[in-house]
C-alpha cells in the first residue's frame, strides 16, 4: 500500500487511507456527526466518502459547525 503525503485541514501528514472515509474513521471522526468534507476545494457529499479516493497531494478541509453567539 502506498503512503499519501496529504493536507488536513492545513496540517501535512502521511496516511495508509485510500479513501475519503478510511481517512476520516483513521482520525477518529464519528462518521453520523455533523460536519462537512471539502478536497481540493471541492465540496465532497457524504454519500460519496466511501468511494471518494485519496491522491498524494490532495487539500482536505474538514469542517465543522460552531455553537455559540
Amino acid at each position: 500500500m502506498t503512503r499519501l503525503h496529504i493536507s488536513l485541514n492545513g496540517e501535512a501528514i502521511q496516511t495508509d487511507a485510500p479513501t475519503l472515509q478510511a481517512l476520516l474513521l483513521a482520525r477518529g471522526y464519528q462518521l453520523q456527526g455533523a460536519f462537512a468534507c471539502a478536497i481540493n476545494n471541492s465540496f465532497v457529499p457524504r454519500p460519496q466518502w466511501p468511494e471518494r479516493v485519496l491522491n498524494n497531494g490532495d487539500r482536505i478541509d474538514i469542517v465543522t459547525p460552531i455553537t455559540g453567539g
